[in-house]
């Protein structure tokens, strides 16, 4: 009696004390990775990330659980795990190095060196030794002055050194050796992830991605290369002039998957779904009225379908493409709850992934049988004691009679018969989409934390709503796109909880450039912040480094197409500028160049409206350290609460 009333009581203090989600409460989340399954099926390692705010650093620890997600235990401090053919040892990068983790033994036995540093680890089929992408000197540079001769010589948030990724061969014992030797990236810097190789099942070959056009600056177009692991002739595969990467050899060896994209200089042209045949060297799309994204593709052991991620209507969904025959494959829907990622499958046909949600940070789940379990509780504890904002998808009519999606978040203890003030978050891309997944960056339950009722809407560019509805927005950056996310504000207006005199709007990336736009063109809002926003794309064409993506967006180069850049630029509405204004960027952002902050803030300021810049000198165009992270949601944060409540 006595027990039982201690854990009522245990219980009900801890429902007592729930409050909504501060900042400390998600740095404080554990951070999981995708699952690893042992070849025979019974254990899944994976990555569990904590954040050190008082260091300003991020700790990655491996774990291994068994696949029903029992006997959980920490094994080492590294990441990036890969399980041996005979299960008996797990490779990981620990400090950048190889590590070799003795599962029976529970002991990481040794490293293996190697110069450049190792990531995205793969096991050759005899488990003699591994694969590994890693930095290889392949030209002479001085640091300073720096002497350039071409463009790419920066990206994202670094200058182009003396190195280029390269695949090497790490044998167990012996020296590793360079797969891809040449100037060029492999995997290509631009497409992919790192992981965009695989090895036949043979051993005998080394598929890879590579883009070898001499103007990287202006090109999209990466091929497939074959390479005896021998030794011998590189063969390249594929001609396409578009992207081709992501390949996966099927476990029977007989077909390469790999995604494909038909429109060079076009980034987010429709990921297509292909195999190649080895044997007869041909390849062949399958799947062709597969509407939306490929995203990544798993093969089943059984070489007769695959499993593919794909975004569906502000989801991230799975399906599997069974292979009767290539010409007839078909997709069917499996899984549409969450953003799914890291797709495993086993010999019993479990499918084991990652998954999270608009009010649940990532776990590890198994699918079986149409049942979903989650296997891991590492943050079980902490959502325990939080009260997260309720959420739902919702629709509206845009531009030319759309059908627009969105989410709406309505603040934790929420109130219907009270009137919140509301802020509408515009996502980047502009081909992205919000999607019902967790976010450390950007987490809408921040701001409904703070009382606000959130308006996430997936406007014209916006993934798994069909490729046209992606093409939409080329060309026409404040067109539709800006209808669609007005009709919105218009329905979030109507709701009866909403203060439609307190509303916000905050956005990053193109989500920044709508935001300026915005500030030109309405003053339905009582403030905004734009973070790593667009403002000036003419100055931002000169100095951003994927040339290919103004291009492509605003049909060519400020000289050849002036009309088009002038129409769509945020500069040159500055005289309308009067809503109270953050603006945020990084000093290391070269996707959208800091200039491009500076200017807005400046016509702010000599506009006389109340503004104030956030200045990061250590981030590129996303703020990613800890404490940086801390000072970002306290500053926007406090400047929503100080015009809106």
């Amino acid at each position: 009696m006595r027990k039982t009333l201690l854990i009522a009581v245990i219980v009900f203090a801890t429902v007592a004390a729930a409050h909504p989600m501060a900042f400390e409460d998600l740095a404080a989340m554990k951070r999981l990775g995708t699952p690893a399954l042992s070849p025979d099926g019974k254990w899944i390692a994976y990555t569990a990330t904590s954040i050190d705010l008082a260091k300003n650093a991020r700790n990655n620890v491996l774990w291994v659980m068994r696949s029903d997600g029992t006997a959980p235990r920490e094994i080492a401090e590294g990441d990036g795990a890969a399980w041996s053919p005979d299960g008996k040892t797990i490779a990981y990068v620990a400090s950048g190095q190889i590590a070799l983790y003795d599962v029976a033994n529970a002991a990481t036995l040794r490293k293996l060196e190697v110069s450049g540093g190792a990531s995205s680890l793969k096991w050759l089929p005899d488990g003699s030794g591994l694969l590994v992408v890693s930095d290889v000197v392949v030209e002479e540079k001085s640091t300073a002055p720096r002497v350039i001769d071409h463009l790419l010589f920066r990206h994202w948030n670094q200058w182009q050194g003396a190195t280029r990724a390269h695949i090497l061969h790490v044998p167990l014992t012996g020296i590793p050796r360079d797969l891809t030797p040449g100037p060029h990236d492999a995997p290509p810097f631009s497409v992919g992830g790192g992981n965009e190789f695989d090895v036949s099942p043979d051993g005998k070959f080394l598929v890879y991605a590579r883009n070898t056009d001499a103007d990287a600056a202006r090109s999209t177009n990466s091929d497939l290369f074959l390479v005896p692991l021998s030794g011998g002739e590189t063969t390249r595969i594929t001609s396409r002039t578009g992207a081709d990467t992501s390949p996966v050899y099927s476990p029977d060896g007989r077909w390469i998957a790999y995604r494909s994209q038909a429109r060079q200089g076009y980034e987010s042209d429709l990921w297509e779904l292909w195999l190649y045949d080895p044997a007869a060297g041909t390849s062949k799309r399958i799947a062709a009225d597969f509407p939306n994204y490929i995203d990544s593709v798993t093969w089943a052991p059984d070489s007769k379908s695959m499993l593919v991620t794909a975004p569906l209507e502000g989801r991230h969904a799975i399906y599997e493409i069974t292979l009767p025959d290539v010409v007839n494959a078909r997709a069917m829907l499996v899984h549409n709850a969450g953003s799914a990622d890291g797709i495993q499958i086993a010999r019993d046909r479990t499918i084991y992934f990652q998954m999270s949600t608009l009010s649940r940070p990532a776990d590890i789940y198994a699918l079986r049988q149409d049942t979903t379990k989650k296997l891991t509780t590492h943050n079980d504890m902490q959502l325990a004691s939080l009260t997260m904002a309720s959420y739902e998808p919702t629709w509206w009519t845009g531009a030319e009679n759309a059908r627009v999606h969105g989410w709406l978040l309505k603040p934790p203890n929420f109130d219907a018969t009270k009137k919140y003030p509301a802020v509408v978050l515009i996502h980047g891309g502009p081909q992205g989409a919000w999607g019902e997944g967790w976010s450390y960056r950007w987490n809408p339950q921040m701001f409904a934390a703070r009382g606000y009722v959130v308006l996430m809407p997936n406007p014209r560019g916006s993934t798994g709503f069909g490729q046209e509805f992606i093409e939409e927005i080329s060309q026409d950056w404040a067109g539709k796109v800006y209808t669609d996310i007005m009709n919105g504000v218009d329905m979030l207006a109507t709701q009866p909880y909403v203060d439609a005199n307190r509303m916000g709007a905050a956005g990053a990336s193109y989500g920044g450039y709508m935001v300026n736009w915005i500030a030109g063109h309405t003053n339905r809002f009582k403030a905004l912040v734009s973070h790593a926003g667009l403002f000036n794309l003419h100055s931002m064409y000169g100095a951003t480094e994927e040339l290919w993506f103004p291009e492509w967006e605003f049909g060519g180069t400020p000289w050849d197409n002036p009309e088009m850049y002038d129409k769509l630029s945020p500069h040159r509405s500055v005289k309308n500028f009067a809503t109270p204004t953050l603006v945020s960027h990084g000093e290391l952002d070269y996707r959208v160049p800091i200039g491009e902050g500076l200017q807005m803030f400046t016509a702010l300021q000599r506009r006389g409206v109340p503004s104030r810049f956030l200045y990061f000198p250590d981030e590129g165009h996303w703020v990613l350290k800890p404490q940086n992270s801390k000072v970002w949601h306290q500053t926007v944060l406090d400047w929503l609460d100080g015009y809106l409540k």
